[in-house]
């Protein structure tokens, strides 16, 4: 079994704008931590779950994280920004001074705003900082057209489930448009394959946007791609694009 590395999660920690769960899902951080171990999964970059489902307590739920991910070697954090909370932005910039932070979050369409609204500060400030500017994904060719504005950031489309992301990450002037698997459009049963054939595997994370990690995992593992293309996407992208992460593979 290869090694992979969750770089698109979330979890509750109690928090006042957590998901709702039950029995039969359950997105705590014990939960999730001890099922990716169990499927090689050596490190997850998450934002918890209040962050992006409410603008309320963004930097609160920020520095809740960052502490978190200083004494937990498995989490990697997603600095949650919104663009009308400029507390958001000067937060960013010191907590992207720490390796455990990878770079920006935005979420749209719980935040309540229009990506492409405010997509010219969000996209010139990831692009002051060289850093991913993480999103759920809205007007992903729009998106990719002005990330052509900004080629010192990466942008990434999350949740790959249709063919305008891999519209976007083949019309990317500078090749700074990327995605990842997490999110249940995984489920198609070409989505993959056909994004790989298109525009190969070098842009595409693994990610499992707290769904089963099993179902990710194996949606992956058992794709008609190369083994070249899996390693790309569970990991090595992942350490490529961040370097932080190869003391995973020397521990």
């Amino acid at each position: 079994m290869l090694n992979a590395i969750d770089m698109h999660c979330h979890f509750n920690h109690g928090a006042p704008h957590d998901t709702k769960t039950n029995e039969l899902y359950l997105c705590d951080n014990d939960f999730l931590k001890a099922e990716r171990k169990r499927m090689g999964v050596l490190a997850m970059a998450t934002s918890s779950f209040s962050s992006v489902l409410s603008n309320q307590e963004v930097y609160e739920e920020n520095e809740y994280l960052y502490k978190l991910a200083q004494e937990d070697p498995f989490i990697y954090q997603w600095v949650v920004v919104d663009p009308r909370n400029e507390k958001t932005f000067e937060q960013a910039r010191y907590m992207l001074k720490s390796e455990k932070a990878l770079g920006l979050k935005m979420h749209p369409a719980y935040h309540g705003y229009k990506i492409m609204e405010y997509a010219d500060k969000l996209f010139a400030f990831a692009n002051d900082l060289g850093c991913f500017l993480l999103t759920h994904p809205e007007n992903e060719i729009e998106s990719s057209r002005l990330a052509d504005k900004y080629p010192d950031m990466k942008l990434i489309n999350a949740h790959l489930g249709i063919v305008e992301h891999v519209i976007a990450m083949e019309n990317s002037k500078y090749g700074n448009v990327y995605t990842d698997t997490s999110g249940s459009l995984s489920y198609r049963n070409n989505v993959l394959e056909y994004a790989v054939k298109r525009v190969g595997s070098d842009k595409i994370f693994f990610g499992t946007d707290t769904y089963s990690c099993a179902f990710q995992r194996g949606r992956v593992e058992f794709a008609d791609i190369s083994s070249e293309d899996k390693e790309n996407i569970f990991y090595k992208n992942a350490v490529r694009c961040f370097p932080q992460l190869q003391k995973l593979f020397k521990q």
